[in-house]
């Protein structure tokens, strides 16, 4: 054994000085937690440099506006036509009422909709942070509502959706630890028939994921953080931290099976399961450094806490898990679960596996050919996906102040979805600035694409050179209509008003324009982070196995994966068909940021599988076995284990798939269905096709890359008849 390797020093001495390595392993969590509580979370508050939109708002902040947040008290019929009266009434009790609120700046003037079923009145909030300020405002329309209990009295603006947004979340979180922690606990006493040894990958994983989530939000200082940041690494915390537990506990299981001690059993599961571990780590890490290539604030926030999460979850496993495996000795195995121990503990040749292998063991060209066109077929709808960001239109419609949204946007149409114009020109040109304007809304009056109520007002700077303006269509965010309504406004509409003013600067932003531009940016960022992902993946197999071929087909295999998910998340999300089934309602496209996520962290994680997978063929073959006999028996052998890392990844993901918002839905499924895709079809049917083919081709290396002969003295064998050992898994 390498008794030098890093993995084995760190577990002897873990495994010698197991009450400290667990207390300094407590002390660093508790820390690492502490110290996010300290610094707190930094909002990340732009998206970097993806195009007009950015130009748009750099405009904007050059102007040094005072930008104010705003509630809207709406007054509406609960059926019927509106009473005038009665809503005049209301409207003077809210203006009242909130003007005699401290944090309130202006309440203005009710105003009528243009159809006169609605009356609004906008309220100015003075200057402030935190999601309290509204809440007087909320309890003020509350008391106002029951005084008018004929009318339908509510509060809309970005404050009360952010504060039931921000409920909501917390809820789904909540919710995710409360569903997922059974699920992994229930496959994990499946594996194991123990309860304690079902126990020790979950509550490691738990620790990684509280650790983590301190460090991110110190992190946050330099890196600043979005709100998904948290739920990602709980989805890869759960995910990664049980599977490299779950590889580790299960062969130090096996070597105390063996006859070997407690501390042998563990130096050999760090010599084997450990480096796996180790190179596992290493490619999701890898590959989550390839998110900082894309540039912007979403997946660098990602990057950050998928790299700290899977970081910590590595340290974990190699330190504290020695030390209590050698603390717990054969107590891990206790108290034992009768019907699922038996089974578990049962050493007959496993059946299921056998039979799924025989296929590609008997005829591999025909099984090869078959699995391959069906996953390009599962893949095949990807080609039609369509990228856009969740607007306020694919918020669940479960909280109130959701569906007090829609009536405002109904009844105000620029309230809803709107373009905002920026415009800098030096302060002389002020007048044919706001003549230009003028210009601008008088060519959007009687066009179906655009919307005006009388809400919209230009704002210019105190200096005079930046002049700001709401365009607003009646159409969803995310529709057709309003990408249209945005192609018109900056090819036709500002070049033939705006643009004609003499040393004019202009660009339209807004949510539309943040769409349509952060998806052309993500296209564009694509290909280079892929390329990086795959470049550095391949140089770790290579490595690894010291094999070009087997780089060359982990990355092959990867890519039939990663596109098969694709293809069930364009499927299922772009479509209506499973909108009762997971409770959603489709906007007709994936989210902006999940198919480069997605593949990242799948090239990342199926290294979990394909380095414990190839490492027991790879050893069976170097003991002189044939290449057919060495894939069925380092399949075989390490499907328990697959199985259940698998499962485990899968209910994790699969509990995101629940949560309320659409982002975390299609990640849920994307990332579930690419695990499921990636532990049978493609590591029971294509992996092992393909290997039987290439026979012997499998582990060709150029000369620099060829193993040198190894000096160090081997394993030592175990007390027992069974003297078989594989190195690596």
């Amino acid at each position: 054994m390498a008794r030098g390797q890093i993995t084995v020093r760190a577990a002897r001495w873990s495994a010698t000085h197991p009450w400290r390595a667990i207390g300094m392993w407590v002390v660093v969590v508790v820390a690492c937690f502490a110290l996010g509580s300290i610094t707190g979370t930094k909002e990340s508050k732009n998206e970097g440099d993806i195009g007009e939109v950015t130009r748009a708002d750099n405009i904007v902040k050059s102007g040094n506006f005072d930008d104010p947040d705003v509630e809207s008290v709406l007054i509406t019929a609960p059926s019927g036509q509106l009473d005038q009266a009665a809503a005049n009434k209301a409207a003077g009790v809210v203006i009242q009422r909130m003007r005699a609120l401290g944090g309130v700046a202006e309440v203005a003037q009710p105003m009528p909709s243009p159809n006169k079923d609605a009356v609004i009145v906008r309220v100015t909030l003075k200057d402030g942070d935190g999601d309290d300020r509204v809440q007087p405002l909320l309890d003020t329309t509350a008391q106002v509502q029951q005084q008018y209990p004929n009318l339908r009295v509510e509060e809309v603006g970005g404050l009360s959706i952010d504060k039931a947004l921000n409920e909501t979340l917390g809820k789904d979180f909540k919710r995710a630890e409360m569903f997922s922690l059974p699920v992994t606990l229930a496959i994990l006493l499946i594996a194991f028939g123990a309860l304690i040894a079902a126990s020790v990958p979950l509550l490691l994983a738990l620790s990684a994921v509280a650790a983590a989530i301190g460090l991110a939000a110190a992190a946050s200082q330099l890196v600043p953080a979005v709100d998904a940041v948290n739920s990602v690494i709980l989805l890869i915390g759960m995910a990664v931290g049980v599977d490299y537990s779950l590889f580790y506990l299960r062969r130090e299981r096996e070597e105390r099976a063996k006859g070997r001690g407690h501390v042998d059993a563990v130096e050999i599961a760090a010599a084997t399961s450990g480096h796996a571990v180790v190179v596992s780590g290493t490619a999701v890490i890898i590959s989550m450094a390839g998110l900082f290539l894309a540039r912007d604030a979403v997946f660098s926030s990602f990057a950050v806490g998928s790299i700290l999460v899977v970081a910590v979850a590595v340290v974990g496993s190699l330190t504290v898990l020695p030390a209590v495996l050698a603390k717990l000795g054969r107590w891990v195995d206790r108290p034992r679960i009768p019907l699922v121990w038996r089974l578990t503990a049962s050493k007959g040749q496993p059946r299921f596996w056998p039979t799924v292998l025989k296929p590609a063991l008997k005829h591999p060209i025909a099984t090869l050919l078959v699995a391959v066109t069906a996953l390009l077929a599962v893949a095949s709808p990807a080609l039609g996906m369509q990228l856009k960001f969740p607007g306020t239109e694919d918020l669940p419609r479960t909280t109130s102040v959701m569906k007090a949204y829609d009536r405002l946007t109904a009844a105000f149409p620029s309230t809803g979805t709107s373009h905002e114009v920026a415009v800098r020109a030096p302060a002389n040109q002020a007048p044919a600035v706001k003549a230009a304007l003028a210009d601008l809304m008088q060519r959007t009056k009687d066009d179906k694409l655009f919307a005006s109520d009388g809400l919209e007002e230009p704002r210019v700077s105190k200096d005079g050179t930046v002049t700001t303006l709401e365009v607003a269509t009646p159409y969803e965010g995310g529709s057709q209509q309003a990408r249209d309504s945005l192609t018109k406004l900056r090819k036709e509409l500002m070049p033939e008003t705006v643009g004609k003013v003499p040393g004019v600067e202009y660009a339209v932003g807004g949510f539309v324009a943040a769409d349509v531009d952060y998806a052309a940016h993500t296209r564009d960022k694509l290909p280079l982070v892929i390329g990086f992902v795959l470049l550095l993946t391949m140089i770790v197999m290579m490595v690894t196995f010291r094999s070009v071929v087997v780089a060359v087909t982990a990355i092959g295999l990867n890519l039939l994966s990663a596109g098969a998910a694709y293809g069930v998340v364009t499927a299922v999300f772009q479509n209506t068909w499973a909108e009762g089934l997971l409770h959603f309602r489709s906007n007709g496209a994936v989210v902006s940021w999940l198919p480069l996520f997605l593949f990242v962290v799948l090239f990342g994680l199926s290294m979990d599988y394909h380095v414990f997978v190839v490492s027991r063929i790879r050893e069976a073959v170097l003991r002189g076995v044939p290449t057919r006999q060495a894939v069925a028996e380092g399949i075989t052998g390490s499907a328990g284990v697959v199985t259940s890392a698998a499962a485990v990844m899968i209910g994790v993901f699969a509990v995101f798939a629940t949560l309320s918002t659409l982002d975390m839905k299609q990640l849920g499924v994307g990332l579930a269905v690419a695990i499921l895709i990636d532990a049978t079809i493609i590591r029971a049917v294509v992996l092992p096709s393909v290997m039987i083919l290439l026979g012997d081709a499998n582990w060709w290396a150029p000369k620099w890359l060829r193993p040198k002969p190894a000096k160090h003295a081997s394993i030592p064998p175990a007390p027992e008849e069974d003297r078989e050992l594989t190195p690596v898994g």
